[in-house]
């Protein structure tokens, strides 16, 4: 019987790179086209992840659309999202690494607000592509609006909302030609410094989005 091959886990002090390009403090973002894309069969079929990636930048169409494939306002008044999430608590804030900074996404008002003037791409993950793709989502639990839920169902909670938000974007990525992959073998300790969270908020796990460089493709 063959051994499981490991991958070795090295803690890296990496250090966010300068900035590409203007840090805009708000990027304002179209409106999704909601008609757009694959039927859900469709999406389902083609779904798969990707682990290279073309640096070519992201249209602003693309961005909005997955960001709020991820967590946008589906209903009126701005209570229903995308995604599910424990008592409706929205539990998880979604960030966009871009080249030209870190960026907090705002699903009521559809835009980025800038939150670091540096390109932190290479923090977000141990694998080599997390740098050269265009976008990585970094999916941040925000512990202090779950104080109703129960300590020990707080990190389930956390992730299963997290997830749902990522298969939303594995979805919007197989319909729109792009790749996405998920991922957890990161430094969460020294992305969060890096991202400034308080101490109520953790990265749960990145996910790697851009244009396919080639068939870089795995079934899982």
């Amino acid at each position: 019987m063959n051994e499981l091959k490991r991958l070795p886990f090295q803690p890296v002090k990496a250090l966010p790179r300068p900035a590409v390009g203007p840090s805009e403090r708000i990027i304002a973002l179209p409106e999704p086209d909601r008609t757009s894309g694959l039927p859900l069969m469709g999406a389902l079929w083609q779904r798969k992840s990707t682990r290279k990636f073309d640096d070519q930048t992201l249209p602003p169409t693309r961005l909005s659309e997955l960001l709020w494939a991820a967590a946008g306002v589906n209903r009126a008044q701005g209570a229903g999202r995308t995604a599910p999430s424990p008592h409706g608590e929205n539990v998880i804030d979604v960030y966009a690494a871009l080249p030209s900074g870190l960026y907090r996404y705002n699903p009521v008002h559809h835009y980025l607000q800038l939150k670091l003037a540096a390109d932190v791409r290479s923090l977000t993950g141990y694998q080599d592509f997390v740098g050269m793709a265009p976008l990585d989502i970094v999916y941040v639990a925000n512990h202090g609006r779950m104080l109703d839920v129960p300590p020990k169902l707080r990190e389930t909670f956390a992730a299963a909302a997290a997830g749902a938000m990522a298969q939303n974007v594995y979805l919007y990525c197989a319909s729109a030609g792009l790749g996405a992959v998920i991922r957890g073998w990161l430094n969460r300790r020294q992305l969060a410094e890096h991202m400034s969270l308080n101490e109520d908020e953790e990265p749960i796990f990145s996910q790697t989005i851009g244009y396919p460089a080639d068939d870089g493709s795995s079934p899982l």
